[in-house]
Parts: C-alpha cells; structure tokens; sequence
C-alpha cells in the first residue's frame, strides 16, 4: 500500500467531513505519495522528539492526531522550527498525516474511547459536529469519586475538580480542550462534564450553573485514541508502534 492509498483508507476510516470548519488536519506532509507504507509510528503530536524516532524506526508514515502545524507558514525557510521539521521530513521521505476534529467525532474515536474507558452506559452524541459524547454511569458517585476515578483511569498525574455538591449519574465527556462544549453538555443533561482543559471562570462558576467540571489534562484524554490509530494502520496491513510523547510534566 502506498502513501497515497494508506492516506485514502484512513480518509474512508475517518471521514473529512466529519472536521469541523477550520480544521488543518489531514496529509501534513508528503514527500512522495508513492512510497510504499510498511512502517507507521503513531503519536498524539509530531514534535521534533517524533520525528527523530522515526527516522531512528524507518517509519515512513507519521500518524498523529493533532494537525503538524495550525495554520500557515510562509514558505519554509530554514531555521524556522516548522519549516526545520518539513525540511528533516522531506529529507528522509516521511509523510505525516493527522486527523483531529474527525477523529473527535467519528464512531469509535476521541470521544468514545473516553467515554468508554470511563464506563458509561447508554452513550449519546452531543455538542458541534456531534464531537462530544454522554451517558451514564452505571451507579451514582460523588464528584470526588468520579475525579479520583477519571485520574486513575487516564493515568493523569492530578485533575482539577469543580464541585456541584450533588450525586453524578449522567456524565458528558470531550477529550482536548472542552471549554466551547461545556453549555452544550449542561444542555445535554450532564451532571458532570470531563475534559482535558478548562478555563478559570468555567470552573469557577460550574457549582453556580449546577454541573461538576473536571479537566484531566489535555494529553490523557486524548492519547487512549492512539490504540485506535494502532489498529486501523494495522487493518491497512502496516506495521505500527506507539510512542508516548507527551512534553509536559507536572513537577
């Protein structure tokens, strides 16, 4: 399978339509979209860290969640850390492709494997585009409870809690940033809403509009979809590795 045919299948996958307006995601980077796909390294980012590891594996695909680059470069110009990272790609003949938004949204995706890792029953789809999902929990829990489990589930070295005060049954999950879902999964009948960021005064005021927040961290709620990744590329009949690559450590 070439690059262009492993690209196609992954599109068949997880739809382009699915992405939300202004998304950047898709074919990042393609030195040669004939190359044969024997090789795929999967990871939540393709940081310069990523990169080097497949040179190092002779991955010839790159597949990521997050878009490479957000937005444009003005040409790429050597120096400039995107444009250094286009240029070492180009140079070893590695594609890159992510699928973001469409990856939220689609069946079995972002979205799902949360909700599904935290155990809830009778999942719905909510939110723009349908990226979010929510259900509930097979008995009640507390707000603590629910923090404490959703940390230990995800691996998160801590979560941010916003209590409500009252028993959690219906609980609305979006992986990465939640802060412009988190009406729609009040809407949605959610006594509780995870995600990954959330701002100040969303937390702050959450016990006053009368829904639980809790943000566990961008990347672990995110990363659970890297195994999904892991097993299309390998329905395409490559060999894929994940690399955990998260930057950032809590101290």
């Amino acid at each position: 399978m070439t690059v262009r045919e492993f690209y196609e299948f992954m599109c068949e996958k997880i739809p382009p339509e699915l992405s939300l307006v202004g998304d950047c995601d898709g074919l990042c980077c393609c030195p040669d979209p004939e190359r044969e796909v024997t090789n795929v390294l999967i990871a939540l980012d393709a940081t310069d860290d990523v990169v080097n590891e497949a040179i190092e594996d002779g991955a010839d695909v790159i597949l990521t969640h997050h878009p490479m680059i957000y937005g444009k470069i003005e040409g790429p110009v050597k120096g400039e850390y995107h444009a250094d990272k286009i240029i070492k790609l180009i140079k070893n003949d590695i594609s890159v492709m992510g699928f973001h938004t469409r990856l939220d949204a689609v069946d079995g995706g972002v979205n799902d494997m949360l909700a599904h890792l935290l155990g809830l029953e009778n999942i719905e789809k909510f939110g723009e585009g349908n990226i979010g999902r929510i259900g509930d929990l097979p008995k009640d829990m507390t707000a603590e409870e629910l923090a404490i489990f959703t940390r230990d589930t995800l691996g998160a070295p801590k979560v941010e809690l916003a209590d409500h005060g009252r028993p959690i049954r219906r609980v609305a999950v979006v992986g990465g940033s939640g802060s412009s879902e988190v009406y729609a999964a009040l809407f949605a009948g959610a006594d509780a809403f995870v995600t990954g960021d959330l701002k100040f005064h969303e937390l702050t005021d959450a016990p006053d509009f009368g829904m639980t927040l809790i943000a566990a961290g961008h990347f672990y709620t995110e990363n659970p979809v890297c195994a999904r990744l892991f097993e299309l590329a390998a329905e395409a009949g490559a060999v894929p590795t994940i690399t955990f690559s998260n930057r950032i450590k809590t101290v």
